[in-house]
């Protein structure tokens, strides 16, 4: 069994920035993929970000590339989620999921578990 604990969310003006992590405990980490997701209200959970099981290759939404930087230490069985010049539109609870598999993934049915969540919220 692995449960992801999500942290770092918070209340940010515009053009700021923030870390997300996700914390993982189990036995598996190290050798399956992870993403992030998010979910604004009213709307449904969106791809955001994702790596392999080693870090060497990421994935990102267009609404996100070239602001946020997905990253992973195997060790410390975290992920990260580093988020740059934040606006608005980014406002939502954002999740971490790990997929039993090497390769990421982006899309949602494609993730074993989840964590609780942590909210973001960008004010403009």
């Amino acid at each position: 069994q692995v449960q992801l604990v999500e942290s770092g969310g918070g209340l940010v003006q515009a053009g700021g920035s923030l870390r997300l992590s996700c914390a993982a405990s189990g036995r598996t980490f190290s050798g399956y993929a992870m993403g992030w997701f998010r979910q604004a209200p009213g709307k449904e959970r969106e791809f955001v970000a994702a790596t392999n099981w080693s870090g060497g290759n990421t994935y990102y939404a267009d609404s996100v590339k070239g602001r946020f930087i997905v990253s992973r230490d195997n060790a410390e069985k975290t992920l990260y989620l580093q988020m740059n010049t934040l606006q608005p539109e980014d406002t939502a609870v954002y999740y971490c999921a790990l997929r039993r598999s090497y390769s990421g993934g982006l899309r949602e049915s494609e993730y074993d578990y989840w964590g609780q969540g942590t909210q973001v919220t960008v004010s403009s």
